[in-house]
């Protein structure tokens, strides 16, 4: 894993015994967030409408505020060129979530896939490597991306 992304992961993931659901669901969402980010770097092709719809995405779908996700997406792209390891992240997810938690990480990362109307096959490779890390069925897996894929489009706000 990026080294810097880690860092942050666990000094703002980290899981905490006594943490309330709103805390651990806003842990969940950077998290997503992060991975979101590290999915839509994976097919080498990145254009602006690409990028704003993961910002677009990120701030409807989560309660991030600009500073947050400002902060994981610089992360991201500061690192980019560097060996990416989801198993130290994926680790972190493991230790902290329950199925269903996952299984809302994998639909997200579906929803970036899918949002440019084209899966590459790299995309779909990290967020099949990415659900086997964290224990995900292959049944719920497929499901998960049906699920998304099927989904009616709705307008986003503007980021």
């Amino acid at each position: 894993m990026i080294i810097s992304i880690k860092r942050f992961f666990e000094n703002q993931l980290k899981f905490q015994s006594t943490e309330t659901p709103a805390l651990k669901n806003h842990r969940l969402q950077l998290a997503s967030a992060a991975l979101m980010i590290e999915l839509l770097k994976t097919d080498r092709h990145i254009d602006e409408r690409e990028t704003s719809a993961v910002k677009r995405l990120l701030l409807s779908t989560f309660s991030l505020t600009h500073e947050e996700l400002d902060q994981v997406i610089k992360l991201a792209e500061r690192e980019v060129t560097e060996a990416v390891s989801l198993y130290e992240f994926t680790s972190l997810i493991n230790e902290a979530y329950s199925y269903e938690d996952k299984l809302i990480l994998v639909e997200n990362l579906w929803s970036v896939a899918l949002a440019d109307d084209h899966l590459d096959k790299y995309e779909e490779q990290m967020i099949r490597k990415t659900a086997d890390l964290i224990y995900i069925s292959h049944s719920d897996f497929i499901k998960s991306k049906l699920k998304v894929r099927d989904k009616p489009k709705a307008g986003l706000p503007d980021a």
